[in-house]
């Protein structure tokens, strides 16, 4: 086997698409681009959202509010999810994980008050609603907020 006897597979290489070779290619005259218009020219491309001329649509729509971006939102957990730990035991954000109730044990967790806790918990938090904590705190656990 010489250099020059080397070829790629067959079917492993498409050629080019010959653009403009005359009416019998199937790709002449117009070569695929229509007829007339901006995008039938060379080099024509056009910013997205231009709308012709018309006021586009993001500048028509006004707008309200501001989102920082660094804002980390809180994974939430409801009270009444807790009632699948046992009685005395430490819930912290990694336990949560394990449970299934956060998906990230290093991302923010928020506890709410909705439903009741029975159990005394110890529960270790990123933030807490006051309701939650006061809930807690009745049932005889302990509530700790992780400074964030």
């Amino acid at each position: 086997m010489k250099l020059n006897d080397l070829r790629a597979d067959a079917g492993s290489r498409k050629a080019r698409k010959r653009l403009g070779t005359g009416l019998g290619s199937g790709q002449g005259k117009t070569g695929g681009r229509g007829h007339k218009g901006q995008k039938s020219r060379t080099g024509a491309s056009i910013a997205r959202g231009f709308e012709g001329g018309q006021m586009p649509l993001i500048r028509r729509v006004p707008k309200r509010g501001f989102t920082p971006r660094n804002r980390e939102p809180f994974q939430v957990v409801n009270l009444s999810a807790l009632d699948r730990f046992d009685d005395g035991a430490t819930v912290d954000m990694q336990a949560l994980c394990d449970a299934g109730l956060v998906r990230s044990a290093s991302a923010p967790v928020k506890l709410l008050g909705d439903g009741e806790v029975a159990k005394k918990l110890n529960i270790t938090v990123t933030a807490a609603s006051k309701s939650a904590a006061r809930k807690v705190e009745a049932a005889g656990g302990s509530l700790t907020i992780l400074e964030a």
